[in-house]
């Protein structure tokens, strides 16, 4: 089998995941990145200046875990050495979902903290979000300073750039996202009206207890 053709149904996927992704708004036309490990070895990624609203999986490229471009015909995304970054350090991550929600990435550029701890869900899925310090984007700078954040949170806060999530599926590293994304709304919402009532640290620690 020529390797284009290789772990399509993975592929399959992850350009499902990037159109689900664009069609609830949670990132651009151009932004964001997605991928996969599918071995120890092996890789996934979606590609660089594609239409992530109407991404095939043809158009998904394979990569090595040391970054050797398995489908040369396709141009793998400028955070590449990011998501392999983050492999290399935590072995536990299977999927990699970076993107560029509205409400979310604007904490990210006023360096204010998402507050996880108004609803239970989002401290059960998202627990505490990490703030990662602004490194180029595409630069080996950003791929090391995320990979050495990614050790202490599933959710990273990327400084004037966007939001990052891990998980052992894609769907849990979606997951993370979507619901970090309401709570960017939640947070800012109860910061407007002045009303906010966060979960109390018992009812914190049972959640923690509980799912993590």
């Amino acid at each position: 089998m020529k390797e284009i053709n290789r772990y399509k149904k993975q592929r399959k996927e992850v350009a499902r995941f990037m159109r689900r992704l664009y069609r609830h708004g949670l990132t651009t036309t151009s932004g964001g990145n997605i991928s996969l490990k599918v071995s120890e070895e092996i890789i996934v990624i979606t590609p660089s200046a594609t239409d992530k609203g109407r991404m095939k999986w043809r158009e998904v490229g394979i990569l090595s875990i040391l970054g050797e471009n398995l489908t040369p015909g396709l141009k793998p995304s400028i955070e590449a050495a990011l998501h392999l970054g983050i492999y290399k350090k935590k072995s536990e991550v299977l999927a990699i979902v970076h993107a560029h929600p509205v409400f979310a990435s604007s904490f990210t550029a006023m360096k204010c903290t998402i507050n996880t701890s108004l609803t239970a869900e989002a401290r059960a899925i998202c627990g505490e979000p990490r703030f990662v310090p602004y490194a180029l984007m595409g630069s080996p700078e950003l791929a090391e300073v995320t990979a050495e954040n990614s050790a202490d949170s599933d959710v990273l806060l990327l400084e004037n750039h966007g939001i990052l999530t891990t998980g052992k599926t894609l769907l849990s590293a979606f997951d993370k996202l979507e619901v970090l994304e309401n709570a960017a709304k939640m947070t800012l919402i109860v910061e407007l009206t002045g009303k906010k009532k966060s979960l109390s640290p018992s009812q914190l620690r049972q959640l923690d207890t509980l799912f993590r």
